[in-house]
C-alpha cells in the first residue's frame, strides 16, 4: 500500500515490548521487493474510501497470500487463520487495488537509508517520492528548529532553488521533544510559483502517512543526541542515493570534527514528565519508546489501593 513510515517506529517499539528480535533493517530486507497494489495518496490518485469500495485490505491480503509472501496459517482474533478470512474477499475496482502480477508501482517498501549522515539509518518512502529526486545532490538548506522553519521557509529572501536539500534539526525524539509530525516540510511559496512539488527534504521527525514528496526522517542518532544531523550547515552538501540505499553528508572528517567541538547540544528539561521522557527515550531506529518499557514484562495483576 506504500502505508505510513510511522508503522516502522511503532512496530519496533511493540517487538521491544515483547521481546521480539525485530531491527529497523528487517524493514528493508523484508519489504524493499514488493510491489505497491493499490493506486491510493499519496502514493497515487484514489482516497481511502474509494480504496473501502473497492474492497480493501482483505483484498490487499488476498492478493499476497496467493503471491506466497503471506503467512496464511497467522491466528487472527476471531479464531480463525488471516487466510480463512480473506481467502475469499472480492475486487471490485481493480483501477483503485491491482493484482500483484500487475501492480500499481514496482516498489511498496520502505527504504532504509545509511551513510555519514545517518549511522544508525534513516527511512524513506520511496512509492511517494518524486522519482526524479531519489538519486539526488544538492545544496543543504538548514532550519535548526520547527520555529525557524516556519519564520522563514516562505521569506523571499531564502536562498534555495528545486535543486536544493532542506535540512530540519532538533524534531527528534528527544529534540521536539516528542518526534513531531513536522517532516514533511512545506515547499517554499517561491519554488511553488515555479511549479516545483517536490524537494529532497532530511530530518529528524516524523510525518503522516498522507503526506508526499522525497523525505528522508527517523535520521538516528538526531540531532539532539549529537547525531551528524545536527554538523549541517548551510551550503554542505547531501548526496542521496535510494536505489543505493545511502544518504551522504559530502564535509570531510576534520571540519566535521572540528563541528562537534563547538556543538552545544539543546537544554535538557528540568523536572517533571518532560525530563523523564528526554532521560529515558530511544532513538527512532530504536523504536522511540522509553528505555525501561523495553522486554518482555508480562501484564501481572495489581494489588487492591484501597
Amino acid at each position: 500500500m506504500g502505508g505510513s513510515t510511522n508503522a516502522v517506529i511503532h512496530l519496533l517499539a511493540l517487538a521491544r515490548r515483547v521481546g521480539l528480535p525485530l531491527v529497523l533493517d528487517d524493514w528493508d530486507r523484508l519489504g524493499s521487493g514488493l510491489p505497491c497494489l493499490v493506486n491510493l495518496q499519496p502514493s497515487g490518485e484514489y482516497l481511502m474510501e474509494d480504496f473501502y469500495y473497492a474492497g480493501g485490505l482483505p483484498v490487499v491480503l488476498r492478493e499476497l497470500g496467493e503471491a506466497g509472501v503471506l503467512h496464511r496459517d497467522a491466528l487472527t482474533v476471531n479464531g480463525h487463520s488471516i487466510w480463512e478470512n480473506v481467502a475469499n474477499a472480492q475486487c471490485w475496482n481493480r483501477d483503485v487495488i491491482h493484482s500483484f502480477a500487475q501492480p500499481f508501482k514496482s516498489q511498496a517498501g520502505i527504504a532504509v537509508l545509511r551513510g555519514n549522515l545517518a549511522p544508525n539509518g534513516a527511512v524513506i518512502k520511496p512509492s511517494a517520492a518524486g522519482p526524479h529526486l531519489l538519486r539526488h545532490r544538492g545544496r543543504a538548506v538548514v532550519f535548526e528548529n520547527v520555529e525557524d522553519l516556519h519564520a522563514r521557509v516562505h521569506d523571499e529572501n531564502l536562498d534555495i532553488n528545486e535543486t536544493c536539500v532542506m535540512v530540519l534539526k532538533n524534531c527528534g525524539p528527544r529534540g521536539y521533544p516528542g518526534m513531531a509530525e513536522v517532516g514533511n516540510m512545506p515547499i517554499p511559496v517561491k519554488l511553488l510559483r515555479k511549479g516545483v512539488t517536490d524537494v529532497v527534504r532530511v530530518s529528524d521527525a516524523r510525518m503522516s502517512g498522507t503526506a508526499y514528496g522525497t523525505v528522508v526522517l527517523h535520521v538516528s542518532p538526531e540531532a539532539a543526541a549529537g547525531g551528524p544531523l545536527a554538523l549541517v550547515h548551510n551550503g554542505d552538501t547531501i548526496t542521496l542515493d535510494v536505489p543505493g540505499r545511502q544518504i551522504q553528508l559530502d564535509v570531510d572528517d576534520a571540519t566535521l570534527s572540528q563541528r562537534r567541538r563547538e556543538w552545544t547540544p539543546p537544554p535538557a528539561p528540568k523536572r517533571g514528565w518532560a525530563k523523564l521522557y528526554f532521560d529515558h527515550v530511544l532513538q527512532s531506529h530504536e523504536g522511540a519508546d522509553l528505555d525501561f518499557l523495553v522486554g518482555c514484562s508480562g501484564a501481572p495483576v495489581p494489588r487492591d489501593s484501597h
